[in-house]
């Protein structure tokens, strides 16, 4: 077992995003528990990380399925935490979702336990203040799909204890990734920055200046962007990015509404790569 992450992790949410942090932590030597809302959930989210184990297998991985199959717990329950010397929430990004899922966890954790969001937008000073230990609190933005991203975002809130940040570079680095400092801020670097590039190239398409093939080429061969910002918003999912661009925009004003396209497509189910259909057509991969 690595020293350098705790040896019991928890996530809260199985989906996409909690579902590739559970590996990470399983990969690294971690044991993990993750909560889902319900049994059908719990059970999908089960299944979704042990595909996930067995693909990392498959390609190489230096380990045994049955071994990291067993140190995964998937419950109900948020008790399940209680040993848990870390807990990552990872629930959709919805203020009111996010501290209600926090709360919740932290009445579980034991008081030198570390708690930490991956919300990619939310100010992490809004989700500390409802928070009894703050201090205990910080801000891990993972990046998807989390097996082949390299980059996990640290934030620091004006609560978070000053020994805290060196602990989560360490733990992130024990996971193969690297680790970037924020300052909390909305989007803080990664998403504002993000967003920005994907919201113009979304005009783009809406003015008709080029097709979502040709926009994404120009960031790929002309700036060396390994992905396009269309092809990599079908990727996160068309609905978070409309999520993150109205958080953007109620905190940093008009340069990050949201086109009217971006609202349409959502509304259509049009969601990227999970829904089959978004600027790409993704039924065929």
């Amino acid at each position: 077992m690595t020293e350098t992450i705790p040896s019991r992790v928890g996530v809260l949410g199985g989906g996409r995003m909690g579902a590739g942090i559970a590996h990470a932590f399983l990969l690294a030597g971690a044991s993990v528990v993750v909560v889902e809302r319900d049994v059908a959930a719990a059970e999908a989210a089960q299944q979704r990380i042990e595909k996930s184990v067995d693909a990392s297998i498959a390609r190489g991985f230096d380990g045994s399925a049955q071994q990291l199959k067993q140190a995964l717990t998937v419950a109900t329950d948020p008790g399940a935490f209680g040993a848990c010397r870390l807990v990552i929430e990872a629930v959709p990004e919805s203020l009111e979702l996010k501290l209600d899922a926090l709360r919740e966890i932290e009445r579980q954790l034991p008081q030198d336990a570390v708690l930490a969001s991956n919300t990619s937008s939310i100010p992490l000073g809004r989700l500390a203040d409802a928070l009894d230990r703050p201090e205990q609190f910080i801000g891990l933005h993972f990046f998807n799909p989390v097996p082949a991203s390299a980059l996990v975002e640290i934030v620091v809130s004006a609560h978070t204890a000053p020994v805290l940040p060196e602990r989560a570079r360490t733990w992130v680095e024990a996971l193969g990734k690297t680790p970037i400092t924020v300052a909390d801020a909305p989007g803080f670097a990664s998403s504002r920055l993000g967003v920005a590039l994907a919201l113009e190239a979304m005009r783009m398409v809406e003015q008709g200046v080029a097709s979502a093939r040709d926009i994404d080429l120009a960031m790929e061969l002309g700036y060396r962007h390994p992905t396009g910002p269309l092809r990599t918003t079908d990727i996160v999912g068309l609905d978070v990015r409309l999520g993150i661009a109205d958080q953007l925009e109620r905190e940093l004003g008009a340069g990050f509404t949201p086109p009217q396209i971006l609202r349409d497509m959502v509304s259509e189910g049009k969601l990227g790569r999970k829904s089959g259909q978004g600027f790409y057509d993704w039924n065929d991969e």
